[in-house]
């Protein structure tokens, strides 16, 4: 549900631009273009159909009390029209998308209209947000909006596949006052987010007899936070590690032996290179598949405490650790694409060849 938001109106937006370099052609149809787009909705093409005949009737009856419906029919057409412009005119719509989203994981999105008109409020605001590529099938409405004021609603939006999601702008549309005709407007607003690939529960095996996956290494003494056991106490050992509970029989001070901190590497591999010019669909299911393990399997390390790093079949690299998250790999995990052999055969490096020594100058013969 809306809610009014009392705060500094936002930067008024450009009107929208489809295609950004349109050639002559285009800039001719753009400016014969109407700037507000009207659609009849079932109860308009009724009143338009009545209208027709009631106008018939009046010009072949001459009876003058149809001609003075007919100019009251007509008038509520016009009244129709100059009160929607009025409620379209003077708003900015502003969205606020969420820093991270997840496939199969529902999100919000804010919408904020401002109304800038000092007067003057707008009923029945309908705010449509367009994305790249997509339907548009998530609206906001917002009954009244108030003269210099805002309002803010939000939908709820369950993505289905991961990638960059680019929001374009806004379709904004009114039926008021008498809900005869849709008169909308389009706004521009770019904005990105990325769509992370789906995480399931993995539960990785437990490490047995100190060994760990990938590049880890051992278990054992050292001065980390876990605590190993308890030994009696040696000469040099810290006096702050002495397990005092224990410690009951003086010259037999029990002490607390630490776990060494051991760092624990994983490597991951992606083939990200497909045969032929173009992925088939058995093959791109696959791909996805992978993607979605890889990346169950990188949050299962990291929560667990290793250092993940995937490397894909092109050469590309990515490491992430505790203190970074899981937002590098998932973002990358998000953001790659697959590519063709041949691509791939033109774009690699070529192999290192054996350097020549340099020749030497001939010496002189004695």
């Amino acid at each position: 549900m809306a809610r009014a938001r009392s705060n500094h109106p936002p930067l008024p937006q450009p009107a929208l631009d489809r295609n950004p370099n349109p050639t002559r052609l285009g800039r001719v149809l753009r400016w014969f273009r109407p700037p507000r787009r009207l659609k009849l909705t079932r109860e308009g093409k009724y009143f338009i159909g009545i209208t027709f005949g009631v106008g018939f009737a009046a010009i072949n009856t001459g009876n003058n009390l149809l001609y003075l419906l007919l100019g009251m029919l007509l008038s509520l057409i016009v009244v129709s029209g100059v009160m929607s412009e009025m409620s379209l005119r003077h708003l900015t719509v502003v969205r606020r998308l969420p820093p991270r989203a997840q496939v199969g994981r529902p999100h919000l999105v804010e919408i904020e209209v401002y109304n800038h008109k000092t007067r003057v409020p707008s009923y029945a605001i309908e705010i449509e947000d367009l994305r790249a590529g997509q339907p548009a099938d998530k609206r906001c409405f917002f009954l009244k909006i108030s003269p210099q004021s805002a309002q803010v609603a939000a939908y709820r939006r369950n993505p289905g596949r991961r990638g960059r999601d680019r929001h374009i702008g806004f379709r904004v549309a009114t039926r008021f006052p008498f809900g005869l005709f849709e008169k909308s407007r389009e706004l521009s607003a770019d904005g990105d987010l990325i769509i992370y690939p789906a995480v399931d529960p993995i539960r990785l095996s437990s490490d047995q007899g100190g060994v760990k996956l990938g590049l880890d290494g051992n278990l054992g003494r050292g001065h980390g936070d876990e605590i190993l056991g308890v030994r009696p106490k040696r000469d040099g050992d810290d006096p702050r590690d002495v397990y005092w509970p224990k410690s009951t029989v003086p010259e037999q001070e029990v002490y607390r032996e630490r776990a060494r901190e051991t760092r624990r590497d994983v490597d991951l591999h992606l083939d990200s290179i497909h045969p032929g010019d173009t992925p088939d669909d058995a093959w791109s299911e696959r791909f996805e598949r992978r993607i979605r393990d890889l990346a169950s399997r990188s949050v299962a390390h990291l929560k667990r405490g290793d250092t993940v790093s995937l490397r894909t079949s092109t050469g590309e690299r990515v490491r992430a650790g505790v203190t970074h998250g899981a937002d590098p790999i998932l973002r990358f995990l998000a953001l790659i694409e697959p590519t063709a052999a041949s691509r791939a055969r033109t774009e690699a490096p070529p192999p290192n060849l054996p350097r020549r020594a340099p020749e030497q100058p001939a010496r002189p013969a004695a």
